[in-house]
């Protein structure tokens, strides 16, 4: 049985006894209890005495239990629920949301006898057996555009958000690398799954409150509910929601993770996503992997992230594209620009222009050629601390990568070192490389380039 069911069925409830909705921690009950959770679990998981969660489990209880006519309590919840699904079976969606309209249409039929039980109000059949109108906004997206060889990208992201209901999906990478381009095609491939989808960018919005007052309008046509959080919204109808260019709310010049002033709290925003319990996912596309989301995954907070790599061999498909020759050749470009298709593509058009496709007359030079690629780059250095640039200097001029535990003299008495590598591993600028040896990091052949330009200019 779908416990999403089950929770519609008791904020509904909540709204007809009570006129409020469910609070955080009665849906973590609900939901903790469903899955066999200790009170002393869920208390230690949230942050609140057990005798608290005790204390608001029993008004649950006696709630339920006014409303089923039966004892319902932690050690029957779910069989009672289960029981009066299958009593109501003939409803067709068990307890319908009709969280607009706020108020509660369920119709409950005894199966075993057509009275209404003693003390129990009955209440109004839901006859026309309304479901909830599909909402799909993705006039921010891009359109369908050829899709490569991501197969495998797609899979994981598919069991992430519809088999494991992961709440938070972050996918990471350098502009250009596909992120938005398999999101599109996600979305294409589970659109039917969800009753919300917006897709909105960051660089829309000049700040956090622009953007949820967009996304509760979007939730809520107005005049929106009273009260209620993007969390709570995400809790009525399963949602997916893709907000693009997620490094738009980060500072420059610092280490990853400080969140520009007109963004203060959205750590907080994420946090509160990741822990309530709903059955909706936000995917967030970034060049740089947040310092929550980071935390969430350690706390197995239903979050993951994938850093999407280069194409590899997939790739090769651009020499059709572009006419280039030398076929023979194209994987060794492909490695040098590290299968960034937008890399690729652009190199491609270099190559046709001025060495009419001739893939091997262009890898002749020794060094790799940036061209219209360095105001890319640029972007990506520019939100840099002069830490991090050191360290990309360092490892610059490195020939087979740098080790962390030959720390370079410019650090020599503080521990920014440490803290702009993993900065920079976390905007995806540097790789790790692990033998026997040990691990050392290094540059991509591109970023390299670019940065010894940078330095010797």
């Amino acid at each position: 049985m779908d416990f999403q069911k089950v929770i519609k069925w008791a904020e509904d409830l909540m709204w007809a006894k009570k006129k409020r909705h469910l609070n955080s921690l009665e849906r973590a009950i609900l939901e903790r209890v469903w899955n066999n959770h200790k009170y002393q679990e869920i208390a230690d998981e949230y942050r609140y005495s057990k005798d608290s969660v005790k204390t608001v489990a029993g008004n649950l209880w006696k709630l339920i239990s006014e409303e089923l006519d039966e004892k319902v309590n932690k050690t029957n919840f779910r069989a009672a629920m289960e029981r009066y699904y299958i009593c109501n079976s003939n409803v067709g969606d068990f307890a319908q949301s009709k969280f607009y309209e706020s108020r509660i249409s369920v119709y409950r039929e005894s199966c075993h006898s057509d009275e209404t039980p003693k003390n129990r109000s009955p209440t109004t059949p839901n006859s026309d057996n309304i479901q909830p109108e599909k909402r799909h906004d993705l006039t921010d997206a891009p359109k369908l555009r050829n899709f490569h060889n991501r197969t495998n990208e797609l899979a994981t992201l598919k069991q992430w958000i519809l088999e494991e209901n992961n709440r938070i999906v972050t996918i990471t990478g350098l502009s250009g690398i596909g992120k938005t381009t398999l999101t599109r095609q996600l979305v294409e491939d589970i659109q039917d799954n969800f009753y919300c989808i917006l897709w909105r960018s960051h660089r829309k919005f000049s700040t956090l409150n622009a953007l949820k007052t967009n996304l509760i309008e979007f939730f809520s046509p107005p005049p929106p509910q009273q009260n209620l959080s993007i969390p709570d919204y995400l809790r009525f109808y399963r949602c997916l929601i893709i907000l693009d260019d997620f490094q738009e709310t980060l500072t420059t010049g610092e280490f990853v993770g400080t969140y520009i002033p007109e963004y203060k709290n959205y750590s907080k925003l994420i946090q509160e996503i990741a822990r309530s319990p709903h059955n909706s996912c936000l995917l967030l596309l970034s060049w740089e992997k947040p310092t929550e989301i980071a935390n969430l995954e350690t706390e197995n907070c239903h979050c993951h992230t994938l850093q999407l790599q280069g194409l590899g061999e997939s790739a090769t498909e651009l020499s059709k594209v572009k006419n280039l020759t030398d076929k023979d050749r194209c994987l060794e470009l492909i490695n040098l620009y590290s299968g960034n298709p937008l890399w690729l593509n652009i190199i491609a058009s270099t190559i046709e222009d001025l060495f009419n496709g001739s893939v091997a007359k262009f890898l002749s030079y020794s060094n790799p050629f940036l061209g219209d690629l360095k105001p890319i780059l640029h972007e990506h250095y520019q939100r840099l601390s002069e830490s991090e640039k050191l360290v990309m200097q360092w490892l610059a001029n490195q020939e087979i990568g740098g080790n962390i535990c030959s720390q370079p003299p410019e650090f020599s008495g503080n521990n920014d070192f440490l803290g702009a590598i993993q900065s920079l591993r976390k905007r995806g600028l540097i790789k790790k490389i692990v033998s026997k040896e040990g691990a050392v990091f290094t540059l991509e052949p591109v970023i390299k380039q670019y940065v010894k330009n940078q330095y010797n200019s």
